[in-house]
């Protein structure tokens, strides 16, 4: 399909991206609510790193291996579960990802060694990954094009939420009861999936390529599925998410461990510096979702990358509590910023036959990324002295590398204009 194929006609007028998705607060809701409790159970486990490695008697290098085996797991789940979403349908793989990462969540909380944890980790990694692929396919085809930014970031900003979630419960439950009763909480997203089940419906753009692959044919001549192609945009797209999550998890999976100990004799809690980054990245994300739909997703991200390098000294370094603050609400807000339009951006990236399956081999990809600093920054600094000037070395040369890899942004997006965009989807459809 190409550009022409765009609907002309009367201009009609604008109206604010939240009222235009309004008729689809379902489909919004469950995407944001999946990621929302995706992120309470990953998080939780950044939170209790110090205490699970004293109560499993191993070091915090040892538990970047955990993180690792995570990141593997999640590069399964979101190249699985895209195949399962593009072939079975994206409800099904929604409703499936969320029941998986919430019983290994829970049974994260069982943990006696280390190998169990990696094992469960491995396994949670999976339902994580899977969950994510799925409800990002659902909801960029469920919605009308216009209002994608704001929806991409509407979903993405439940991860902050999520954040924040796991913060406050740390502060409430770790002192009183142990790090295993917050991942045993981790079981209650399973609820999720009553209500993606009851009130959410399939994506209107998978259920007409459905229709035109069986249309006319019976079971033994219908036609052959088509394939994955590794164009110059899936390319791209590959390689935009591997640095990008790499940057991003040098950025935060170890920044509470970094406050519990490289700022003892400024800090009290970690909850404030924690909450003002949650702040930041939910205002963050729903602001790159606002001006994504004004100057295009690339100069948004490119102006979040260069505050993210200005940013990460005092974020991991500053000697005084204010100045922590603020950094910490800056770093918020453009890190998480850029990954408001991480959905949106995939999703043009790849034609709608292999969308779903595209966007999850691509945050695969980046899950791997991941991994790989997970275990970096704690190898390149092992003590509490060494372990931020590590942290803030790998984020300065990845976000370079990320800008980079943005500007080579092929021109052709078989995704840009979706099937269906020329008759997109109507208030209560």
């Amino acid at each position: 399909m190409t550009a022409t194929a765009i609907r002309t006609g009367p201009a009609t007028p604008a109206r604010s991206p939240f009222r235009e998705l309004l008729p689809f607060w379902q489909i919004t809701l469950a995407s944001f609510l999946g990621w929302f409790l995706d992120a309470f159970d990953q998080t939780s486990l950044q939170f209790t790193l110090p205490d699970i490695a004293k109560d499993l008697g191993c070091t915090l290098t040892a538990l970047g291996g955990v993180l690792m085996a995570q990141a593997i797991g999640r590069a399964i789940g979101n190249t699985g579960w895209g195949w399962l979403s593009d072939r079975y349908g994206r409800r099904f793989a929604f409703m499936l990802g969320v029941i998986w990462f919430a019983v290994f969540s829970a049974m994260t909380g069982l943990a006696h060694s280390i190998l169990f944890l990696i094992v469960v980790q491995f396994m949670f990694g999976i339902g994580f990954g899977g969950e994510w692929t799925a409800s990002a396919a659902l909801l960029m085809e469920s919605v009308p094009a216009r209002t994608r930014p704001m929806a991409s970031a509407i979903m993405m900003s439940g991860y902050e939420v999520g954040y924040f979630a796991a913060n406050a419960a740390q502060e409430l439950i770790l002192p009183h009861y142990g790090w295993r009763a917050l991942f045993f909480i981790g079981l209650l997203p399973a609820l999720l999936a009553i209500f993606i089940r009851i009130g959410v419906k399939e994506s209107p753009v998978w259920l007409r390529k459905r229709a035109e692959l069986l249309s006319g044919h019976d079971s033994s001549t219908k036609r052959p599925r088509p394939k994955f192609r590794f164009d110059a945009a899936a390319i791209q797209a590959i390689a935009f998410m591997a640095v990008l999550e790499f940057q991003k998890a040098a950025i935060y999976t170890f920044y509470p461990t970094i406050l519990r100990t490289a700022h003892q004799p400024v800090l009290h809690s970690i909850f404030w510096p924690v909450t003002l980054y949650c702040i930041g990245s939910l205002s963050g994300k729903l602001l790159c979702g606002w001006l994504a739909q004004k100057f295009g997703d690339l100069k948004v991200m490119l102006g979040a990358l260069g505050i993210i390098v200005l940013t990460i000294w005092p974020f991991l370094n500053a000697v005084s509590w204010p100045l922590l603050l603020l950094a910490a609400f800056v770093m918020g807000g453009a890190a998480s910023g850029i990954f408001a339009l991480v959905p949106h951006y995939l999703s043009k990236c790849f034609p709608s036959e292999t969308r779903s399956f595209g966007m999850g081999l691509g945050y695969a990809l980046g899950s791997l990324g991941q991994g790989l600093a997970s275990r970096l920054i704690p190898g390149f600094g092992p003590t509490p002295l060494t372990l931020p000037i590590a942290a803030e070395s790998l984020v300065i040369g990845s976000s370079v590398l990320t800008a980079g890899i943005a500007l080579l942004q092929p021109k052709h997006l078989p995704g840009a204009i979706m099937e269906g965009d020329e008759d997109e989807p109507k208030e209560g459809h």
